[in-house]
């Protein structure tokens, strides 16, 4: 058995080589054609990738196992202040609460159940979710990116999963397609919608730790009565400033014991829901009828649609589900929902309508108030456990947006510590996590109690539901090619569902709804600005690159000395080379004996396998050693220590001089009789490595970084003299500089600066 396993091993390992073998090869190929500095040709098929949903029962039920702890703690704590946030000041009829618990279960099963867990989870990035996920998808089938992608040494990479539709029927797709790769401002939207998204998943990071930690503190109200609001709200900010303390530890130790408190959780509160029904009033049993919906609005009216603000929190976390699928899989996250997460939170709504329908002045306490004595201690600790988890559970998402976002362009350069050996999707951001701390204690310091917070978390959730239901419209259209009738059924459901909602959240913006706007515009602001900038840069290397005939020259020139070593030149450009490198040139007239041009390109997908992380032209005639290398970066993906991150570029130099010395030697031996030629060319391929070899051991590798200002020209208007000379040149300063993210040896760095005018 074991020696059957080894070679079932072996013969993985052999087949593996071999697929890696023939992707170079086939990249090596495509790209001999081309120039070496420009790598825009038609377009590559992928090659098929395992699926993370092909997985077995085993690993299957694990994952739902894990998922518990991490997923749901927002979502899981929301009865702690759903129905306080909806009766404020108490329920004035009985009847009420059965229209609002209808109102509860139907939307849970609407937006929580299919919209989410059945629909969006679907519309994944490659396993990875969030708002991010959903854009580059779009930018992956569709030209409208505003950074060039769709690139051909982006589409070999085998994940990048493009689909080439032909079926004359789908019309409807490919003029959705059309439209947006041809207009300047549909791509805008697309883009402005997706910062405004993340800003506000980034506002719930501040609001949730707030509100749930809160809501449980409150417990000890209920226990002594005596104990003020400031000391509800001085014990709460004591329990957020060490929540985040801990944030530098990682996910995967802080959320060790998550999954197991949180099923602890859901049995309590689903135990004491079934208990609260039969004990109170069974009879709300009949919320099951959407009908009470109705009556509820007939009878209430403005005040039944003012309410919905408190109704919209049972779904809060939804999106927390969505943004933290890459720990996990659709079917691991459909199966916890099902079978425990769902139904224990029906279970507690029921039983808390029951209890109110004989106490309805213990509304606005109505968690608490509806504990059994004597399970009041046990469930007051479990509920504070539960209420950090669920602040952990968007704290990390918060911290992964972050990462996502600065890796596609549109974030100023921060730290990123990768704190799982394991789960590259771990990560602690120390920037944003002091800021989302310091955010937390304010917000909680000003609002002191949970009423007008319950307003401002509902604004924050509502704005990702319909900004996330907007994207998803166009998943469906675009690439699924859902049929036109179900896409109007959504918008006509879900959708409208979700702008009710939208609608009354608005009208409590004076009360606290105003927050979260707030939050969401600076980080806008900040987002657009750099991008804006990022963009700018960008455009003006594109537009300013060296031709390699100028590069063929400049290494030509016997005025420039050749020294010992690697010089690795750091160029944001794929097609070309920057502009800076003449710059230096002409003021270093020296160049090391093998320079290599690397770009540092992040792909609108989540992870690029490491066997196709390296991708490598170089410039002809040989003797010049010189070479490209595209490194190329999913937005989760962790960036190597330097020292590392030499020794895998050196192996696959290595490893590409040989292929690229085999592909001369075949096409000679296939014009050739004779075999001196081939023999000849055989010994330069062990020169060349000897060589290589040899200028690394001698120089060592050296870092050449440009160091670009970017100013606006003469004739630009002030609006852009504003973005860019005051907003994204202090941007620039302030935030860690590419070689910090590149994690670049200061040693053997070489800066060189150049201002870029545009």
């Amino acid at each position: 058995m074991e020696e059957s396993s080894v070679i079932e091993v072996q013969e993985v390992e052999e087949q593996r080589h071999e697929r890696n073998q023939n992707y170079r090869q086939n990249s090596f190929r495509k790209l001999a054609k081309v120039n070496s500095f420009d790598f825009e040709v038609e377009e590559a098929t992928a090659q098929p990738r395992q699926s993370r949903e092909d997985v077995d029962w085993a690993t299957l039920f694990t994952l739902a196992f894990q998922s518990i702890g991490v997923v749901y703690g927002d979502i899981g704590t929301s009865p702690l202040y759903v129905l306080p946030g909806v009766f404020p000041d108490g329920v004035q009829h009985s009847d009420d609460i059965l229209g609002v618990l209808s109102l509860i279960i139907y939307s849970l099963i609407l937006v929580f159940l299919i919209k989410y867990v059945f629909i969006v989870l679907s519309a994944n990035d490659n396993g990875d979710g969030g708002t991010f996920a959903l854009y580059s998808l779009l930018c992956r089938y569709a030209k409208v990116s505003l950074i060039p992608n769709q690139q051909v040494e982006d589409k070999e990479v085998s994940n990048y999963q493009l689909d080439n539709v032909s079926n004359r029927r789908l019309r409807l797709a490919y003029g959705v397609k059309s439209f947006l790769e041809n207009s300047y401002y549909a791509k805008q939207i697309l883009f402005f919608i997706t910062i405004l998204g993340t800003s506000m998943v980034l506002g719930d990071g501040v609001l949730t730790p707030c509100i749930s930690v809160l809501s449980a503190v409150g417990g000890l109200k209920e226990a002594k009565s005596s104990l003020s609001d400031n000391v509800i709200m001085w014990v709460s900010v004591l329990i957020l400033i060490l929540l985040f303390q801990v944030q530098r530890f990682g996910t995967h130790k802080v959320g060790s014991s998550f999954s197991p408190v949180l099923i602890v959780w859901f049995f309590f509160i689903s135990g004491i829901g079934i208990y609260n029904f039969f004990t109170y009033d069974p009879t709300v049993i009949k919320a099951l009828n959407p009908w009470y919906i109705i009556q509820y609005f007939q009878q209430r009216k403005k005040d039944a649609w003012i309410s919905l603000g408190g109704v919209v929190l049972c779904l809060t976390g939804a999106e927390a589900l969505f943004a933290d699928l890459g720990h996990f899989n659709v079917r691991s996250i459909q199966i916890s929902t099902c079978s425990l997460v769902f139904p224990s939170i029906i279970l507690a709504y029921m039983g808390q309508g029951s209890y109110l329908r004989k106490h309805p002045m213990d509304a606005p306490n109505t968690f608490y108030a509806s504990v059994p004595k004597p399970v009041y201690w046990p469930m007051f600790v479990v509920a504070v456990m539960a209420a950090v988890i669920a602040s952990q559970s968007l704290i990390s998402a918060s911290f992964s947006i972050v990462q996502q976002s600065m890796a596609l362009g549109c974030f100023p350069r921060v730290k990123i510590v990768h704190t799982s050996p394991k789960y590259d999707g771990q990560v602690y951001v120390p920037e944003i996590n002091a800021l989302l701390m310091l955010a937390c204690v304010g917000v909680t310091l000003g609002f002191k109690n949970t009423l007008q917070m319950t307003n401002a978390y509902g604004i924050a959730v509502i704005f990702v539901f319909t900004l996330t239901s907007a994207f998803l419209m166009l998943v469906m259209i675009m690439i699924w090619k859902t049929n036109i009738s179900l896409v109007l059924l959504y918008i006509l459901t879900i959708g409208a569902s979700e702008l009710i909602f939208l609608s009354s959240l608005l009208f409590k913006f004076p009360q606290g709804g105003y927050f979260p706007l707030a939050f969401a515009a600076v980080f806008v602001i900040i987002m657009y600005v750099w991008n804006y900038g990022y963009r700018k840069n960008y455009t003006f290397e594109l537009e300013n690159k060296v031709s390699v005939q100028k590069i063929k020259e400049i290494a030509s020139d016997p005025k420039i000395s050749r020294l010992p070593g690697v010089a690795l030149f750091y160029t944001e450009l794929v097609q070309g080379i920057s502009p800076i490198f003449t710059h230096y040139v002409s003021n270093v007239p020296a160049l090391h004996s093998i320079l290599v041009f690397v770009s540092i390109k992040t792909l609108p997908i989540s992870k690029v396998p490491q066997e196709e992380r390296f991708l490598f032209a170089r410039v002809e005639p040989y003797n010049l050693s010189i070479f490209r290398c595209v490194v190329r970066y999913g937005y989760n993906d962790a960036r190597k220590e330097s020292e590392s991150f030499e020794e895998m570029l050196v192996h696959h130099l290595k490893e590409f001089v040989e292929e690229d010395f085999r592909r001369v030697g075949r096409s000679i031996s296939g014009r050739l009789d004779n075999n001196e030629e081939v023999t000849n060319h055989e010994d330069e391929v062990k020169r060349e490595v000897e060589f290589l070899i040899q200028q690394v051991r001698e120089g060592g590798v050296i870092y050449l970084f440009g160091e670009n200002q970017v100013i606006c020209s003469k004739e630009s208007n002030f609006a852009k003299r504003f973005v860019i000379d005051n907003g994204y040149h202090w941007m620039r300063r302030c935030v860690r500089q590419p070689d910090e993210v590149f994690l670049v040896p200061r040693r053997r760095l070489l800066k060189v600066g150049m201002i870029y005018e545009v």
